[in-house]
């Protein structure tokens, strides 16, 4: 079953348990995704819709961010409830160490020296780790790599 699969039987699956607060922010996933295919006349894959759900997540934490920021714990638990369920749709994330093993098995391979190669080292790690690594830990192990 695809990811894609999935989300639609567990919107179901909320509507049946009368879950609002699930349902809401699945309908939500489901609006982007569906968003995403009409702009770009396609069909969504496995890592598009992983793509697209972290996508999601990272606006939830900058959300996050502001409402505390702003002492709204109202509006900050609402997201924190909302990523919470996104976050069941992402795959398993590499451990911190794991990313900067990741990220420094590709500088060596690349050959990369010094931060004027960070574009390059960046859009290669992009593609490898996408979905498997939190990609703010991914930026800092590749300025910390380059660094030294």
């Amino acid at each position: 079953m695809s990811l894609k699969d999935q989300i639609t039987e567990d919107m179901k699956t909320a509507m049946r348990a009368k879950d609002s607060e699930r349902l809401g922010t699945i309908r939500l996933l489901l609006a982007a995704m569906k968003q995403k295919e009409v702009d770009e006349r396609v069909v969504l894959d496995d890592a598009a819709v992983v793509a697209i759900v972290d996508k999601l997540v990272k606006q939830r934490k900058d959300s996050i961010a502001a409402f505390e920021q702003a002492a709204r714990h109202d509006l900050a638990d609402k997201e924190k409830s909302e990523m919470a369920v996104l976050q069941t749709y992402l795959p398993q994330r590499m451990s911190a160490e794991e990313t900067q093993a990741a990220v420094q098995a590709i500088v060596a391979e690349l050959g990369a020296k010094g931060p004027g190669d960070m574009g390059k080292v960046m859009g290669v790690v992009k593609t490898r780790l996408a979905g498997k690594a939190d990609m703010g830990q991914v930026s800092a192990a590749v300025k910390a790599a380059l660094a030294g």
